[in-house]
C-alpha cells in the first residue's frame, strides 16, 4: 500500500517521493503539544504549549495521507505546501522543509502559534477521524531553523530606486513589506506606536507568542534594508499628500481597530474598557514598560462581553492578573463537543465547541446571554445585568432572530467590563488623509489589484477585508505588495499568492 507519490526534482529530473509511512493516519493517533501545568503558567506570561518532541513530531508527520486533492491547501489563504514539508520533517530533511513553509509563508513562527488553522480543518483526516498536526509541525519547522541558523538576512541584489511608505506594522504590513523589499524596493514602515509589530506587539498576550518571536523576525527585516519609524501617526503627524510626494506608492495596513461599542445604559461608567486597551496596556507592563493608566484585575470580578479569540485573550490576562472571578458572556447559545461520525461541515471549520487553553485555567464562560444594562456606585460600575436569549429563526433578510427568555434576569457582580464585540473597520485619520472610499462596514475599498479609489494608494489586510485571521492579513500583505511591484515596474516577479475567498 503506498499513498500519492510527489514529485521533486532538479537539473530537469523529476523522480517520486513517496509520502511518510503509508499507513500512520490509520495506526497512528493524532498528538498535540503539550500544554504547561495550569497552576503553574498562571502566574506567569510565558507561552503555554512546550516544544513537541522530534520523535513525536516525526510520528506526526507521517500521518499526512498526501491526498490527491490536498485540501489543506485550499483551506489555507497562503496555499502553504503542506504535504511537502509534513514529508520533509518525516525524512529529518529540515532544512528542505523550511524552504518549503517559507515559499508561500513569510511568517510561520507567527501562524504556527496564533492562526486557529483552517488547514486542519480543511485536512481529509476530519472528515471521520482528527486531522494532522499541521500548525505544531509548522512552528516546529520554523523554530528548529532558527536555531540552526537556516534564517539569515537576505537583502535584494538590485534597487530598482522606487520608494514605498507601508502605514502599519502588523502581519499585513510586514508581509508586504518584506515582499516589496525582495523585489528591489526602498520600502519604509510607518508606525504609530512606539514599537514595531502592530497587534502582535500589542494586541495578543506574551502567553500566546513571546515577544523574542517577533523581535528575531524584526532584526532580519531590518537587516535586510527595511526602514522602520514608529510614532508616526499618519493622519495626524504626517499628511497623505505629503507621503504621496515623498513616495512613489503607499500601502495603508492599519487594521480594523475602530472597536464596536455597546449600546446599552450605564456604559459610560467607570471600569468599562474596550478589549483592545486592557491588552495593549498589559503588554506594555510585561515589557516593563511603566504605564500610569494600566487595568489591572487583581482581585476584581471581571465581565468579558463576547465570545471570540480577543474574549479569551482577556480571560487569560485577567486570571494572570488574578482576578477575583472571570465571566466570558457569549450570545451564541453552547455548542456540542462531539463531532458527528462523518463531518457535515468539512471542509469548513466545524460547528462543535472548541476552548483555548485560557479556558481550563478557572473561570466561567456563560452562553445564550444579553447584558441589557449596567449599574454602579459613585460613577464605577459594580453589576451587570443580564438576560438569557433563545434564538426564535431568522428575519426577512436572513439576519438572526432572538428573543428573551422570560424570568431569566440575573445580576453578576462587575468591577471590570471589558468589550470584545469585534471591530466597526479602518480609523478614520488614515482614511480620510487620503480620503479612501470605504463600504459600509468601514472597510477601505481597493480593486483586484488591491489599488484604492486614490491613485497609487493601496490597501490590504484587516483594513481592506474587515476582522479577519492572521494568516489572511499575510497573504492579503503578499498579494497587495505584488499589486504595488505591479504599478510601479509594469510587472512583478513575485510569487502569486493562493487566496481563496
Amino acid at each position: 500500500m503506498f499513498r500519492q507519490a510527489i514529485w521533486r526534482g532538479g537539473g530537469g529530473t523529476l523522480f517520486p517521493i513517496i509520502m511518510g509511512d503509508s499507513k500512520a493516519f490509520i495506526s497512528t493517533p493524532r498528538e498535540v503539544s503539550k500544554k504547561r501545568p495550569v497552576s503553574e503558567r498562571i502566574h506567569d506570561w510565558k507561552e503555554v504549549y512546550l516544544p513537541m518532541a522530534p520523535d513525536t513530531l516525526k510520528t506526526q508527520a507521517s500521518r499526512c495521507m498526501d491526498c490527491g486533492v490536498p485540501f489543506c491547501h485550499n483551506g489555507c489563504p497562503l496555499g502553504n505546501l503542506i504535504p511537502d514539508w509534513n514529508d520533509l520533517v518525516y525524512r529529518n530533511r529540515w532544512k528542505e522543509a523550511i524552504q518549503a513553509l517559507h515559499a508561500t509563508n513569510n511568517f510561520p513562527e507567527f501562524t504556527g502559534r496564533l492562526c486557529p488553522g483552517p488547514c486542519e480543518d480543511a485536512c481529509v483526516l476530519s472528515i471521520n477521524s482528527k486531522s494532522v498536526t499541521i500548525k505544531t509541525i509548522e512552528q516546529r519547522i520554523v523554530d528548529h531553523a532558527f536555531e540552526q541558523g537556516w534564517i539569515f538576512p537576505e537583502p535584494p541584489a538590485h534597487r530598482t530606486g522606487k520608494k514605498v511608505a507601508v502605514i502599519g506594522s502588523g502581519p499585513a504590513g510586514l508581509a508586504a513589506a518584506q515582499q516589496l523589499n525582495r523585489a528591489g524596493h526602498f520600502v519604509t514602515v510607518l508606525e504609530r506606536d512606539d514599537r514595531i509589530g502592530g497587534l502582535l506587539r500589542y494586541g495578543i498576550p506574551d502567553f500566546k507568542m513571546d515577544r523574542a518571536v517577533l523581535d528575531r523576525r524584526l532584526e532580519l527585516l531590518e537587516a535586510e534594508g527595511i526602514l522602520f519609524q514608529t510614532n508616526i501617526n499618519v493622519g495626524v503627524d504626517v499628511s497623505g499628500e505629503d507621503l504621496l510626494r515623498d513616495y512613489d506608492a503607499v500601502l495603508v495596513c492599519i487594521g480594523a481597530l475602530r472597536p464596536r461599542d455597546l449600546n446599552v445604559p450605564g456604559r459610560e461608567l467607570k471600569g468599562v474598557h474596550f478589549a483592545m486597551d486592557y491588552l495593549s496596556r498589559q503588554n506594555r507592563v510585561v515589557a516593563g514598560d511603566a504605564v500610569e493608566d494600566t487595568i489591572n484585575a487583581n482581585g476584581k470580578h471581571v465581565l468579558i462581553i463576547g465570545g471570540g479569540d480577543t474574549g479569551a485573550d482577556c480571560y487569560g490576562t485577567a486570571i494572570r492578573q488574578g482576578a477575583a472571578s472571570v465571566h466570558q458572556f457569549q450570545i451564541h447559545p453552547e455548542l456540542g463537543t462531539d463531532m458527528p461520525e462523518l463531518n457535515p461541515w468539512w471542509p469548513q471549520p466545524a460547528h462543535i465547541l472548541k476552548l483555548g487553553p485560557a479556558h481550563e485555567e478557572g473561570g466561567e464562560r456563560v452562553y445564550g446571554i444579553h447584558t441589557t444594562h449596567l449599574s454602579g456606585e459613585n460613577g464605577c460600575v459594580n453589576s451587570l445585568h443580564t438576560v438569557d436569549i433563545e434564538r426564535v429563526g431568522k428575519g426577512p433578510n436572513g439576519e438572526r432572530r432572538i428573543e428573551a427568555v422570560p424570568g431569566s434576569e440575573r445580576i453578576f457582580a462587575a468591577d471590570i467590563v471589558l468589550l470584545a464585540i469585534g471591530y466597526n473597520g479602518a480609523e478614520h485619520p488614515v482614511v480620510n488623509t487620503f480620503g479612501l472610499n470605504v463600504d459600509g462596514r468601514g472597510n477601505v475599498t481597493a480593486s483586484d489589484d488591491y489599488q484604492t479609489s486614490v491613485q497609487g494608494v493601496f490597501a490590504a489586510g484587516d483594513a481592506r477585508r474587515g476582522q479577519s485571521l492572521i494568516v489572511w492579513a499575510i497573504a492579503e500583505g503578499r498579494e497587495a505588495a505584488r499589486g504595488v511591484d505591479e504599478y510601479l515596474t509594469g510587472k512583478s516577479r513575485l510569487p502569486l499568492t493562493h487566496v481563496v475567498e
